[in-house]
């Protein structure tokens, strides 16, 4: 199993940036023992668009075109759901031990995602009720990955 992220805008260089990269490297490592052969992360550019709408279907388009075929797509959006650690964990387990090969994660741009992305979303997932940057959510979202993997396999990062 490969987990990948795709994001629209590039992640500059920085404390952010390292923090983002050490969670990612960190799930990797972590992820072997587990079956998950690798982390990856891929930017897209922004769309150049005027109206928003045409904005978030222009990105919904790369990313689905970047999605491979089989894979289960979580879309990281508002509105979605809230799970608990624990959850989150259990979804991907779940999913990897259904044999899916590829789990990938959208974050979109600063207008959101494109109805197309929504109605593709196999898992609508929400980081709480407030708005974040995309780089925080990008740190978030790969520091929750990492913990989900130390949870499949008893690792005592994760405490209750």
């Amino acid at each position: 199993m490969r987990f990948s992220l795709i994001c629209i805008g590039r992640m500059k260089a920085g404390a952010d940036k390292d923090l983002f990269d050490r969670y990612l490297d960190r799930a990797r490592k972590a992820g072997r023992a587990l079956g998950v052969t690798d982390v990856t992360i891929t930017e897209l550019p922004e769309s150049r668009d005027q109206r928003a709408e045409d904005r978030k279907a222009e990105e919904a388009k790369a990313i689905l075109q970047a999605v491979p075929s089989g894979a289960k797509l979580v879309v990281l959006d508002e509105n979605g759901k809230n799970l608990t650690s624990p959850a989150f964990s259990g979804r991907l387990e779940t999913w990897k031990d259904d044999g899916i090969p590829d789990i990938v994660f959208a974050i979109g741009g600063a207008d959101g995602h494109g109805q197309e992305m929504l109605a593709r979303a196999d898992l609508k997932l929400a980081l709480g009720a407030m708005t974040w940057p995309h780089q925080i959510a990008r740190i978030l979202l790969a520091e929750q990955i990492y913990r989900a993997i130390t949870i499949q396999s008893g690792h005592p990062y994760h405490r209750v």
